[in-house]
């Protein structure tokens, strides 16, 4: 959906630059709600980081930017991994958007909440999150000299999950509208989605995004409510899949569901399966063929406008 003058000028008002706050190495952080997030709740305290970089109690849902040296007008919200347990910004999230930003691209890594931290939106907290961060990107557009309708998507593992239902679901409402920012679209421009969790129904349910996100035990229903691949329709954007072969966490069966789906419903779809590299590859494990994935995926960025 194409972003009116109107619209924008409206939300950039609600995202004045005050709110901007200091991120590690002087990048700015955008705070993505003015309170409380949609149904309050959640961790007391400081963010938890634990020896690999990985995030948690994440309290202040947020995005911390990742400006180019020469920006090419494009965006990306960037969603690290972690089994909705934690975020894997180090490994993932964090040179993800540093390899983005090299090629001209403002990326936003987003601190996301997670649904086991007591949060009263439950298992919405996480799609509320990054809906809110499509459109608080496409807010602060002017500030950053972005085109609004070329804000992306890219997610690893859970992250991919999450992204993969930003993707799919942006005719769903998650949460009420906060502020004149809630005017501008959730449709991410394309969305790559990396070793990702898509299904949540057997025989592929045994990963710690199906426990997080509808328990140990869930209603069949339920599985197939958070199953990626069951929204899939033909106003999706273009999507591009890696996974390898090997991936022992989440199986390549799922890169895989979601290509068909998005084969059955027009979609434009770039699948890749590598043979090895396992789970957690990020930007490609050396000497393994993950590391190739990179290549393929600035190919796509460039036949969708994202990269000149």
């Amino acid at each position: 959906m194409p972003v009116t003058r109107r619209s924008l000028l409206l939300a950039t008002a609600a995202l004045a630059a005050p709110r901007v706050q200091a991120a590690a190495g002087d990048r700015p952080t955008l705070p993505l709600w003015p309170g409380d997030p949609p149904g309050g709740g959640g961790p007391g305290g400081p963010v938890t980081i634990d020896g690999h970089g990985a995030i948690s109690t994440i309290a202040t849902p947020s995005l911390e930017v990742f400006v180019p040296a020469r920006p090419n007008g494009a965006a990306m919200v960037v969603a690290g991994g972690g089994g909705y347990r934690r975020i894997e910004v180090e490994r993932e999230a964090r040179p993800a958007a540093r390899w983005l930003a090299a090629r001209g691209i403002t990326a936003f890594v987003l601190a996301y909440r997670l649904p086991g931290e007591g949060w009263g939106a439950g298992p919405l907290a996480p799609l509320q999150d990054a809906q809110r961060a499509l459109r608080v990107i496409r807010a602060v557009a002017g500030r950053y000299g972005l085109n609004p309708d070329r804000v992306g998507a890219l997610g690893f593992s859970a992250g991919g999950h999450l992204m993969g239902l930003a993707a799919t679901r942006s005719a769903f409402a998650s949460y009420a509208p906060v502020d004149a920012a809630d005017t501008l679209s959730v449709r991410p421009a394309e969305a790559a989605l990396i070793y990702p969790v898509i299904t949540l129904e057997p025989p592929y349910n045994r990963t710690s995004t199906r426990v997080q996100l509808v328990g140990h035990h869930p209603d069949p229903a339920a599985s197939a409510e958070w199953s990626v691949e069951d929204h899939v329709r033909s106003r999706c954007p273009p999507i591009f899949l890696v996974q390898a072969e090997d991936d022992r966490i989440a199986d390549v069966a799922n890169s895989r569901i979601m290509a068909a789906a998005c084969e059955r419903a027009g979609v434009p779809v770039d699948l890749h399966i590598v043979a090895d590299g396992g789970h957690g590859f990020a930007m490609g494990r050396p000497d393994t063929a993950s590391a190739a994935w990179p290549k393929w995926y600035a190919a796509w960025l460039k036949a969708n406008g994202a990269l000149t």
